[in-house]
């Protein structure tokens, strides 16, 4: 070839491949929108859940946030197991196996089944649980008759989360998102009659609230079947069929790829816990400050989220198509998205640093300008936080796609306790930066994950490194 030639083929490839990384993109914002706007969606059944308690009083407002202390801890359990469907859905997808992906649901059904038995049993344990951690009886005893109302939601709400990475999968989220739409007035209406006796309804005051979600929760995850089972494109999937027949050794697959997932979310929220129990020790004004800067990036987190998800069924479909440089540019892609996101949500934050902590505090509130000051300072602290988290949050959805969970989760051990805590509790306490100097630790936490897991990433693909997809048999 001559030189001639070769700049000219070096021409045609260059856009050819600007075109595939546009078309990458394309595809993970497509995906990513509707997974992020069904999680926000969540959060707002949440919201609204916590307003309606809120209206029976201090004391039942607290009890539900104790009661969610013990929830947490085993609901998280589950979802990192039930979140492994995705890749291997994806995974199956990509390498046109129908039968493995049908597989891959099951598995994931059985694992809320059987797992989700003795977390619900565990529910109505919570009253003694929390007496044991040393709380108070009477909150105790309220907190756990709101947990005997939330152990229902549970399994369904484990299976729901299951469905929907079926659907996410095959690159159709769409309908979990209007499943959620439809459900935040269903819980709204249900919730508000449950708990205060309106539309016929007993009024069951906590106890209410905990039934009620479990009873939309059930109602979304039948709605997910419905649409599952009768609607294209997934009938052609069969997704339920032969859901009674053991799969062991997938099902073992999926507790190895899950329980890793489930360690760093509870490695990672532990964290955070720990950071709001720092933050008693300085003042109620650094708690409060610290609860609403946080509220502000759990919001934001939504969108970064989404696109994790993405990366997770972009990355597993290219595994399944055996596609190493394809994997390689849809985890990039979905990193690339989530930084420039948070980066320009993190300037929109600074600029309205002064108006956020008003939103959530109300204007007429003079007792309250110490704790609006330091919100609106953290909201700048936390410029760097929101982009590395935005970064690792997408890493560790690509990491996911490669079936690669164990070595994300010795990083997150490292980058949230040996960097993190300590790090809050030095530049906290040791340099009197006080509630300042926790956030710069969280900041440096997530800024050494998302390293690690970018790193990760970026040596795996390099390498053209593609996990063993499970024969579909």
């Amino acid at each position: 070839m001559t030189a001639a030639e070769t700049v000219t083929a070096a021409d045609a490839t260059a856009p050819a491949d600007r075109g595939l990384w546009r078309a990458e993109l394309g595809h993970t914002v497509r995906l990513a929108l509707p997974m992020a706007l069904t999680q926000l969606g969540q959060i707002t059944m949440m919201t609204t859940d916590l307003i309606l308690i809120g209206r029976l009083g201090d004391a039942q407002l607290a009890a539900a946030a104790l009661a969610h202390t013990v929830l947490f801890a085993a609901f998280t359990l589950g979802m990192g197991i039930v979140s492994a469907v995705a890749p291997l859905a994806a995974q199956a997808y990509g390498a046109r196996s129908p039968r493995m992906i049908r597989r891959a649901l099951r598995v994931g059904l059985w694992a809320t089944l059987i797992l989700g038995v003795p977390m619900t049993l565990l529910q109505f344990r919570g009253e003694d649980i929390l007496i044991a951690l040393g709380q108070e009886p009477a909150a105790a005893a309220l907190a756990g008759r709101y947990l005997a109302g939330m152990a229902w939601a549970i399994v369904p709400a484990w299976a729901f989360i299951a469905v929907r990475n079926f659907m996410g999968a095959v690159n159709r989220p769409e309908p979990a998102l209007w499943i959620t739409l439809a459900a935040i007035p269903a819980n709204a209406a249900v919730a508000y009659g449950l708990i205060y006796g309106a539309f016929g309804l007993p009024a069951l005051d906590l106890l209410g609230a905990g039934l009620a979600t479990a009873l939309v929760d059930a109602g979304m995850f039948a709605a997910a079947v419905w649409i599952a089972a009768s609607r294209r494109p997934f009938r052609k999937f069969r997704p339920f069929g032969g859901i009674w027949r053991p799969d062991w050794p997938l099902l073992a697959k999926l507790v190895a790829i899950g329980l890793p997932i489930s360690g760093t979310l509870l490695l990672e929220y532990g964290l955070f816990a720990a950071a709001s129990l720092l933050m008693g020790r300085l003042s109620t004004a650094a708690v409060a400050a610290h609860q609403i800067a946080l509220q502000t990036a759990a919001l934001l987190y939504m969108v970064p989220f989404g696109i994790a998800l993405a990366a997770t069924v972009r990355v597993g479909q290219a595994v399944g198509r055996r596609d190493p440089v394809g994997t390689r540019r849809a985890g990039f892609v979905a990193i690339a998205l989530a930084a420039t996101f948070m980066g320009a949500m993190t300037l929109v934050v600074a600029l309205m640093r002064n108006a956020i902590p008003v939103a959530f505090l109300g204007s007429e509130a003079p007792q309250s300008a110490e704790t609006m000051a330091l919100a609106a300072t953290l909201l700048v602290v936390g410029a760097s936080f929101f982009i590395t988290d935005g970064i690792q949050t997408a890493a560790g959805g690509a990491l996911r796609g490669l079936n690669d969970t164990r070595v994300p989760m010795l990083f997150s051990a490292l980058s949230f306790w040996a960097v993190g805590f300590s790090s809050c509790l030095w530049l906290g306490f040791a340099t009197g930066l006080g509630a300042v100097g926790v956030w710069i630790g969280l900041s440096l936490a997530t800024g050494a994950y998302a390293a690690l897991l970018v790193w990760r990433f970026r040596a795996l693909t390099a390498r053209g490194y593609l996990p063993a997809v499970p024969a579909s048999v």
